[in-house]
């Protein structure tokens, strides 16, 4: 159901008191009677409390406490709703918190007599992207960018890879913007083959005169998942080891789904304060995910991953035998 035939359907419901044939509710929203059964059954599974009855002297009604104040929405506050997901910092980021806030007001107003329904939603659940020990805003605002990206045009963006010292020109076509886990990204075609651009590593953009040109049939969800799922199952080493069992729930938390966890009782061939674990990672020096657990850790393989982290061990330990001036450090005297 498109947002235009969403509000439609419950205007058309919530300004009368009689029922409402599918007939009309058709004619009203210019589609058929079909579509409109469809499109009620939505709104039920939705949990609005649209009640249909058939036969003679049936009809659609709206029941008391599902009325929304739409009546007022503006283009902006209702492409606001579809914007599922973003907490008020973010719609801050993209410029438009006050079509957020006014659309939200509208549609959580609620008509008299009914203050003994349960509270909405809204009232009762806080949303906040951030990730934890969040130092705020890096980079390039996304309100600099939207309108741009709006336009529809190429762009040619000055952007630098995480393994690059500087920063290269690049012409790309434009999906829109991506907010996940506090970090906002442009996803972009590049010849064909869609990229994930951080804003805080994209210094510079130009819009052209061209049209963007994505792949056909390919929408901005689907670029998403593509490149979220790819990044996510793109392990090329799988690295096993031993941890101790009471760093099994920190070791999730920070290295989430990468993580898999098997116990003495799911068949791993550890002692009973152990836990079995494997790291899917993309490139070997990945591994260095592991350091935190380092002294409660054992790498069993493979081999490689054995070496590297070997290597990145013995480093550390020159390096602070250096800082010392190469004397073992220790706890420090007391007189």
């Amino acid at each position: 159901m498109t947002p235009d035939r969403f509000f439609a359907l419950l205007l058309a419901l919530q300004t009368r008191r009689d029922p409402v044939t599918a007939g009309d509710l058709a004619a009203e929203t210019g589609v058929s009677v079909r579509t409109v059964l469809r499109d009620l059954r939505w709104l039920q599974d939705a949990g609005f409390p649209v009640l249909v009855e058939r036969g003679r002297w049936g009809g659609v009604t709206l029941l008391p406490g599902g009325a929304l104040d739409t009546a007022r929405l503006t283009p902006d506050e209702r492409d606001q709703l579809a914007l599922h997901g973003l907490d008020d910092r973010q719609r801050r980021q993209l410029g438009a918190a006050g079509e957020g806030r006014r659309a939200r007001a509208k549609v959580a107003a609620r008509p008299a007599g009914t203050a003994t329904a349960p509270l909405p939603l809204s009232a009762v659940v806080a949303t906040d992207s951030r990730p934890w020990f969040w130092s705020g805003p890096q980079g390039l605002e996304p309100s600099a960018l939207i309108g741009d990206v709006r336009r529809g045009v190429r762009l040619r963006v000055r952007y630098r890879r995480s393994a690059e010292t500087a920063p290269a020109w690049q012409l790309v076509d434009p999906y829109g913007l991506l907010a996940k886990a506090g970090r906002w990204y442009l996803v972009a075609d590049r010849s064909g083959t869609p990229r994930l651009y951080s804003l805080e590593r994209l210094t510079e953009w130009r819009p052209t005169g061209s049209p963007r040109r994505l792949r056909p049939g390919v929408s901005l969800a689907d670029a998403v998942a593509q490149l979220t799922t790819g990044w996510e199952e793109s392990a090329v080493l799988h690295v096993h080891g031993v941890l101790a069992a009471r760093h099994a729930e920190r070791a999730r938390r920070v290295l989430g789904s990468r993580l898999t966890v098997r116990r003495p009782e799911d068949g791993a061939d550890v002692g009973d304060d152990e836990v079995a674990v494997t790291l899917s990672c993309r490139v070997l020096e990945e591994v260095r995910q592991l350091l935190p657990f380092a002294d409660d850790l054992t790498v069993t393989g493979p081999p490689e991953a054995r070496a590297r982290l070997r290597e990145l061990a013995a480093g550390i330990v020159e390096r602070y035998a250096r800082e010392d001036g190469g004397q073992a450090s220790g706890p420090p005297h007391r007189p």
